[in-house]
């Protein structure tokens, strides 16, 4: 990652982390995953608690101890939730911002979880360290690189498994209609993002990086409510700034922006689609 957009993204979110309470109580800092009869639509708490749980779903934890790391991991709100449901594993958090970091580690004490300060492209640890990954709204930071998929790859143990959640392009971005186009230049503008990777794309890199038992589920519709309640979360909370007479820093305005972006870019439906993909290292 170039050094302009490390800084940029460590500024983003040393800035607009604690605006994401408005968004999730428990610090969620992505989109949420609806499961009908199961989740209520319009608790958005609820459906980001959910996504956290199909991922863990999919890692197939047993009951032997494990190492997971959780690549960009926020706040660690997923990894609380893993380490409840899970005592009996382990969890490092890799983030580059400074308040995630600190005020991050103050809500796992207690928990069997330690947030770093470390880049997930370049991570501090020996190969074959996790016996799990877990990547939510965090590699397109990245683009979904080459780079950061062979330093995952790495970092994973023989017969470990990781887990992507996130947003791609259905197809290469020069092949995206005018409007399109401009939704998705104003979502990396506002939410720092390098670019999202197409998803055939990411699929050969994958394969490219030496992942096996690639498995890529469409989950669009199930994160679609959740992206429903953007519109009203960002109302909510301009409307409580201005009742408090406190100023919108930029680093939260950008926040809100990429955040309505996110929104105008999950309607073209071509163009853009929400997926969660599981692979493993075999050797």
């Amino acid at each position: 990652m170039p050094d302009n957009s490390h800084k940029e993204l460590t500024d983003f979110y040393d800035e607009a982390t604690e605006d994401y309470l408005f968004w999730s109580k428990s610090y969620n800092m992505h989109f949420g995953y609806y499961r009908p009869f199961r989740n209520n639509p319009f608790r958005r708490d609820s459906m980001l608690n959910e996504m956290n749980e199909q991922v863990y779903k999919r890692l197939h934890i047993g009951k032997a101890p494990v190492r997971l790391a959780d690549l960009g991991c926020g706040m660690g709100a997923t990894m609380k939730h893993g380490l409840k449901a899970f005592p009996h594993i382990s969890i490092t958090g890799l983030t580059l911002s400074r308040f995630q970091w600190e005020e991050g580690n103050k809500l796992l004490e207690g928990y069997k979880g330690t947030i770093l300060k470390e880049n997930y492209n370049a991570a501090p640890f020996p190969d074959g360290y996790f016996d799990g990954l877990i990547a939510i709204e965090s590699f397109c930071h990245s683009g979904h690189s080459m780079k950061t998929l062979a330093e995952a790859y790495r970092l994973l143990a023989p017969g470990g498994r990781m887990v992507i959640a996130d947003a791609f392009l259905k197809k290469p971005v020069e092949q995206l209609s005018a409007t399109a186009a401009y939704a998705y230049r104003k979502l990396c503008e506002g939410w720092k993002l390098d670019g999202l990777g197409d998803i055939i794309s990411t699929l050969k890199n994958l394969e490219g990086a030496g992942f096996k038992n690639i498995v890529m589920e469409d989950i669009s519709f199930r994160v679609a409510p959740s992206v429903m309640h953007v519109p009203f979360a960002t109302l909510g909370f301009m409307l409580r700034k201005t009742w408090r007479g406190e100023a919108i820093r930029p680093q939260s305005l950008n926040n809100l922006k990429g955040s309505v972006y996110a929104l105008l870019s999950g309607m073209h439906l071509r163009a853009f689609g929400y997926y969660m993909i599981s692979c493993e290292k075999i050797n």
